[in-house]
């Protein structure tokens, strides 16, 4: 087949959802090279702390609702996103993903093999 579809909640989120919720839908969505996932952190709410290395993928973060700050860990530096921002980030650029603001963030993150 030419195409596939999901929906959001079509794979369970790995994130516990008083929290928010992430959801991986590359399987869903039967991508061989294209990593696609939606994040949504509650205020107060943050992702783990990492890097691509072992993945070998830059990523790309799309804000679609709220604040986010981007902390780029090795470099001790943070990066805001507000709605409809973007950032790139190398696989070994350290990340991690905060909601510091009253609404909560919506984020979509693609990543791709370099």
């Amino acid at each position: 087949m030419g195409y596939d579809t999901a929906s959001k909640t079509d794979p369970e989120s790995v994130v516990p959802e008083e929290f928010g919720g992430m959801w991986f839908l590359k399987e869903d969505l039967e991508s061989d090279h294209l990593g696609f996932s939606i994040l949504e952190l509650e205020p107060g709410g943050k992702g783990k702390e990492h890097d691509e290395t072992h993945t070998d993928q830059e990523e790309i973060y799309y804000t679609v609702e709220g604040t986010a700050e981007i902390e780029l860990t090795d470099r001790e530096e943070t990066v805001t996103l507000e709605a409809d921002d973007l950032i790139r980030l190398d696989a070994e650029e350290s990340r991690q993903i905060f909601n510091r603001g009253d609404e909560r963030v919506k984020l979509v993150l693609v990543g791709a093999p370099l």
